[in-house]
């Protein structure tokens, strides 16, 4: 236990006598000090006992105001020397801070009083290397056993004093101690946030009222498997700082040992994946079957997922912990994740992936028989879905909307600019409307009359424009192709 002023007041050796602050005798004493300074503050940290002989007389009620503001656990005043008795205007003082005034008699040498506090800092500080070099020991034991992980939170939570939370990637629990620590993770949802722009280890702390919340990111290199979140009422000792160290290094190393078979097995399943879109799915069954389950039956969907690597790397570590009871197969196909999924729970869980992972966008095919149509309908989708800045996208909806949908935005504004560029050139010259006439017209099909009757114009004058626009194309207005190409640019062209 942590020396305190009551306990050095309990030594009988020293024969010290407490003079004012009673109700302030229980704080930590990490150390004792011997200064005759007017203001000794500039030396001290804070939780210390000042021993002075008062040599330099300063004016005791700013003196004791110093000392309090300072932090300093208490004084501890010699008489005997400067004084033959301690100042009543000190005792005065204290008394009404309520602030520990000890008195040191005339026999009992400061450096007794220092020697004491020195043992007992010492015998403390053993006692509690000795305690965290157990708790080490013992964590370590508890990350082989059955449910290592938890085994290892529920140590940690004892020794720290602290609940102690190890969530997933996208911040839901994985396990907690004790089991109603789970119920603070969503206040702590700012902290996973600051944590997922940083590699790994790295941790952040907040203090809420009579709390002190840390979270910390668990795993290797640049990937972030896992997060630790524990919350103390009291400020850890370095030691205690060493143990939470510790214990996320052996969290980080348990959840990194399967890290080679995770890449084996995503090669595996890339493989796989290539032979479902080549119509193999009797081989390929019989191969996944026993690893990873049955295959969804057709009619299925097919998902493809995409965003950061990160995000992507998450994705993939919470479909492989997702515990719906369905068939999923999933694979991590060059930039994009691909999910086989049939009707149900599982398709409507990972609908919700890009709500709980930034960045990520989502594809989804129709219903279809064959892997290849689904993995082309998803790719369509998810690219989309990337383009307008949509968390999610069936393909449904993408080819209702019609064949602009599926064109880049900024590539397709760049092809109309420069198709029409000259069109556009010729129109700022102020000698006519080329653009909006070529649109009209081929709004009707190339049909003279009806174009001219809307633009105001007449029949002549309009193919007058036309033979303009063919020429400063270079095109030849007649053939379908160049009008289907004409009539794309103009849904697509920006004006300047």
């Amino acid at each position: 236990m942590p020396l305190t002023v009551r306990a050095l007041l309990e030594l009988p050796e020293l024969g010290l006598r407490l003079l004012a602050g009673a109700r302030e005798l229980d704080r930590p004493l990490p150390w004792a000090h011997v200064s005759e300074l007017a203001d000794p503050t500039p030396f001290l940290e804070g939780g210390e006992l000042l021993l002075t002989t008062g040599l330099a007389r300063p004016a005791w009620r700013a003196y004791l105001d110093r000392l309090a503001a300072a932090g300093a656990a208490g004084l501890a005043f010699g008489t005997g020397l400067s004084h033959q008795r301690v100042p009543a205007e000190l005792v005065k003082a204290a008394r009404a801070r309520d602030f520990p005034l000890l008195e040191v008699p005339r026999d009992t040498p400061f450096i007794a009083v220092t020697k004491a506090v020195s043992r007992a800092v010492a015998a403390d500080s053993y006692a509690e290397a000795t305690r965290m070099s157990g708790a080490l020991q013992a964590l370590a034991g508890a990350v082989t056993g059955v449910d290592g992980l938890g085994a290892v939170l529920r140590r940690l939570a004892r020794e720290l004093d602290a609940w102690v939370v190890l969530l997933d990637v996208a911040g839901e629990p994985l396990r907690a101690a004790p089991a109603s620590a789970r119920g603070r993770v969503a206040e702590a949802a700012g902290l996973l946030d600051r944590l997922r722009a940083s590699r790994p280890p790295a941790a952040v702390t907040a203090h809420a009222p009579g709390e002190r919340i840390t979270a910390q990111a668990l795993g290797a290199g640049r990937r972030t498997r896992a997060f630790l979140l524990l919350g103390s009422a009291r400020a850890w000792t370095p030691a205690e700082h060493h143990l939470l160290g510790a214990a996320a290094s052996l969290l980080a190393l348990a959840l990194e040992q399967t890290g080679g078979l995770d890449a084996a097995a995503r090669r595996l399943r890339a493989g796989l994946f290539t032979l479902l879109a080549a119509g193999q799915r009797d081989l390929v069954a019989e191969v996944v079957r026993p690893l990873w389950g049955a295959l969804p039956a057709p009619p299925l969907r097919v998902l493809a997922l995409t965003g950061p690597a990160p995000a992507r790397a998450a994705a993939v570590d919470l479909l492989g912990a997702q515990g719906v009871a369905e068939p999923c197969f999933f694979a991590e196909v060059a930039d994009r994740v691909v999910v086989l999924a049939a009707e149900g729970e599982l398709l409507a869980w990972c609908r919700a992936l890009p709500g709980r992972l930034a960045g990520v966008r989502l594809g989804v095919s129709g219903p279809v028989t064959e892997v290849a149509e689904g993995h082309r309908q998803a790719l369509a989708a998810v690219d989309a879905a990337r383009r307008q800045d949509r968390p999610v996208l069936e393909f449904t909806d993408l080819a209702g909307s019609g064949l602009l949908a599926l064109v880049d935005g900024r590539r397709g504004a760049a092809f109309a600019s420069a198709l029409l560029s000259p069109l556009e050139t010729h129109d700022a010259t102020g000698r006519g409307d080329l653009l909006t006439s070529l649109r009209v017209w081929l709004s009707h099909h190339g049909q003279w009359d009806p174009a001219a009757q809307q633009l105001g114009v007449h029949r002549h004058t309009l193919r007058n424009r036309m033979r303009k626009v063919a020429d400063l194309l270079d095109k030849d207005l007649d053939s379908p192709g160049v009008r289907a190409e004409l009539w794309l640019a103009l849904h697509l062209h920006q004006p300047h």
